[in-house]
């Protein structure tokens, strides 16, 4: 997971929306967000949370009160205040736009209501389009980042150690296990257990009742699917009229410009981009096309190996070629006359040495069928070369469409920016108008897939409805079928057990040796971290040759639980790249943290400093004035690829300003509001 941008509406702290902000990836991988205490570093990251996993850490107070007080306040009674969060990221060359949104409003008596919290999500296409998503949101996201691992790449820096004391070891170990894909095997063996248990247990049938009761459930969910199925059709015409208002928009806005050269860019590139769009849609075909049609012979080298082998032994056994055929042989033993002359009778001794060449003489049918196979495999394994050159091609295609098509929408957008800041107000206007029409477009989009994931919803129930009416009926064997699979689930649970232990013993043992190498980089101490077969994570001294537990102090225990996270993260991404477990997906991480210094001394803070930019693919991380300064500046500058600061605006009169400099520039953190609320603004730190 590569996270590409994250954006706020009426979030906590943060009101109306904020500007979209871009995190750092590649060399400089590092996205440094500055801010005092009660700002909203914590509402950042908690942001990321929520959105991905509705999820909060520790330190975030009062959970349920989401909605930007300001904008609720400033609302007319009744009137909604739409608050949301919406990230967007890339996964195995994909792009996601993610965004979960909930609503308040003030009733007549001035309390305030808020609605349940809504997840939606589009994807990119190669077409340049944004279409929903062929799974659910949630398992799309459990399926890249699962919610029990979110801790350890979402986390509060001062909280760090909390992770890792009692109560949570057990949940550290079962955490490791999604990790590294055994939680996969163990889920195997849960659900083996529970269909040994069925098995076993005497089937009863259902009563009348019983069914009925499922026919009514059944109906109900049939007329509420009638009615969202109703919706969504009046959204297709909707989206329809919006992309016919958004083309007619788009012209009058070339044909008001009066820039000639302006109107020939925009075309040029307009023409560019669809002509790429559809290069790359028909690399990707002919990159399917050529993995259907040849891509087999990849697959079959042992079984040509095989072929051959048997092919061979039936000639060193002189089967063929042979000099004599069955038919010859069986045409002598017709006419009962050898070639020789001789008389052969049946039950005789010279009929029975010919009629033994039977079992000596070759088939020409199986040696022509040889012959031809050997012809047809040989030109297989010359075509294997051929398909992979094409593959090759097919792919530097699709890269280079990609980088172009990244060009093209780099300067269309450079061209929107125009408009936007055009003196000319209509020229504004009309940008404005577009880019309504656009985000419209892709609201209702969200829309859609809102309802096509509760229509998928839908679906699923009244399918599951159909089945337990089904297993009302009885079916005759079905006992003498259920010991068969006891049998069955025995041998499996046994055999995927041994697998789990194995695999367990070996990446803890990895884990264990990465987490010693970064706490050993990190600390000064001579002590040495272990891991136990529970996931213990335990500090020892051993300058006397005896291994003796030592008790971690506050600023161990915070490098200590780094150094853990690290190794998870270097040991995930080597074994993710070996093994071929079911797991999550593990070549890339991003890290998000939340006052990584924590309490650390001047050394330690140094070294943490140096470390955590290499810890992860991508970091990001919430920092205060004085946390930031000295030997972490230093440190980290080398990584930094984005910077923003958070500006508090305090209703205080009296309030202490407050500021930060960066870059030879200043920056304030704390300033008088300019009426009577508050609320965070964020800056973009300018390179």
């Amino acid at each position: 997971m590569k996270l590409i941008s994250i954006q706020l509406c009426n979030f906590r702290q943060f009101y109306d929306k904020t500007p979209e902000i871009t995190l750092a990836a590649g060399e400089r991988n590092t996205t440094i967000i500055h801010g005092n205490n009660g700002a909203g570093k914590t509402t950042i990251l908690n942001a990321f949370t929520w959105v991905l996993y509705e999820k909060f850490t520790a330190a975030f107070a009062s959970p349920d009160l989401l909605v930007n007080k300001r904008a609720i306040t400033e609302a007319n009674f009744g009137t909604s205040v739409d608050c949301w969060v919406e990230i967007k990221f890339e996964h195995d060359n994909k792009r996601y736009q993610v965004k979960r949104l909930c609503y308040a409003y003030r009733d007549k008596k001035d309390k305030i209501q808020y609605s349940k919290n809504e997840l939606r999500m589009l994807v990119a296409g190669d077409d340049g389009k944004w279409v929903l998503p062929p799974e659910q949101p949630t398992d799309i996201i459990e399926k890249i980042l699962p919610t029990s691992l979110h801790q350890y790449f979402f986390f509060d820096g001062e909280r760090i150690e909390h992770i890792f004391r009692y109560g949570e070891k057990n949940s550290i170990a079962e955490d490791t296990k999604e990790l590294i894909g055994v939680k996969v095997l163990e889920r195997s063996i849960d659900h083996l257990k529970k269909a040994k248990r069925y098995l076993q247990e005497e089937l009863k049938a259902i009563g009348d009742a019983a069914t009925k009761k499922l026919l009514r459930k059944q109906k109900e969910i049939e007329k509420e699917r009638d009615s969202l199925q109703q919706r969504l059709s009046a959204i297709a015409v909707e989206l329809q009229q919006t992309e016919e208002e958004k083309k007619a928009i788009a012209n009058r806005l070339l044909e008001l410009s009066g820039l000639k050269e302006l109107k020939q860019l925009k075309h040029k590139l307009t023409e560019q981009e669809q002509s790429v769009r559809q290069n790359l849609l028909n690399s990707n075909k002919n990159l399917r096309s050529v993995i259907s049609r040849r891509g087999y012979g990849v697959f079959i080298a042992d079984v040509v190996v095989r072929f051959r082998s048997l092919v061979n032994e039936l000639r060193a056994k002189g089967e063929f070629p042979s000099g004599i055929k069955r038919q010859f042989v069986q045409e002598l033993l017709a006419t009962h006359s050898c070639i020789c002359g001789t008389k052969l009778t049946e039950g005789g001794k010279a009929y029975q040495k010919v009629q033994g060449w039977m079992n000596r003489a070759g088939m020409a049918e199986l040696e022509e069928s040889a012959i031809r196979m050997e012809a047809q495999v040989g030109e297989i394994e010359k075509q294997v070369p051929e398909f992979w050159q094409e593959v090759d091609r097919e792919q530097g295609n699709i890269k280079q469409w990609r980088e172009e098509l990244a060009k093209i929408e780099n300067e269309l957008d450079k061209i929107k920016d125009k408009f936007r800041n055009s003196p000319d107000e209509d020229l504004q206007k009309l940008q404005t108008a577009l880019d309504k029409s656009e985000e419209k477009i892709k609201e209702l989009t969200l829309e859609q897939g809102g309802i096509q994931e509760k229509l998928a919803t839908f679906t699923k129930e009244i399918e599951a409805i159909a089945g337990e009416i089904s297993k009302h009926k009885m079916k005759e064997g079905k006992q003498v079928l259920a010991q068969r699979r006891i049998k069955a689930t025995e041998d499996a649970i046994a055999r995927i057990i041994e697998v789990r232990g194995r695999l367990e013993k070996q990446f803890r043992s990895s884990l264990e040796k990465r987490v010693q190498e970064i706490f050993n980089h990190i600390s000064f101490t001579p002590y040495i971290p272990r891991i136990s077969d529970k996931y213990e994570l335990t500090l020892v001294e051993n300058t006397s040759g005896i291994a003796v537990s030592v008790a971690a102090s506050t600023g161990e225990n915070q490098i200590l639980s780094l150094s853990f996270i690290g190794g998870i993260m270097d040991r995930v991404r080597e074994w993710s790249q070996k093994n071929t477990l079911m797991g999550p997906d593990s070549s890339t991480f991003p890290m998000v943290m939340d006052s990584p210094f924590g309490s650390l001394d001047e050394i330690y803070r140094r070294q943490v400093a140096q470390s955590i930019p290499q810890l992860a693919n991508q970091l990001v991380i919430l920092a205060t004035k004085t946390q930031w300064r000295g030997e972490v500046e230093r440190e980290i500058t080398p990584y930094i690829g984005k910077q923003y600061v958070l500006t508090y605006n305090s209703p205080k009169s009296d309030c202490e300003e407050d500021i930060i400099e960066l870059g030879g520039k200043i920056y304030p953190l704390v300033k008088l509001s300019p009426n009577k609320f508050e609320y965070t603004e964020m800056i973009e730190v300018e390179a």
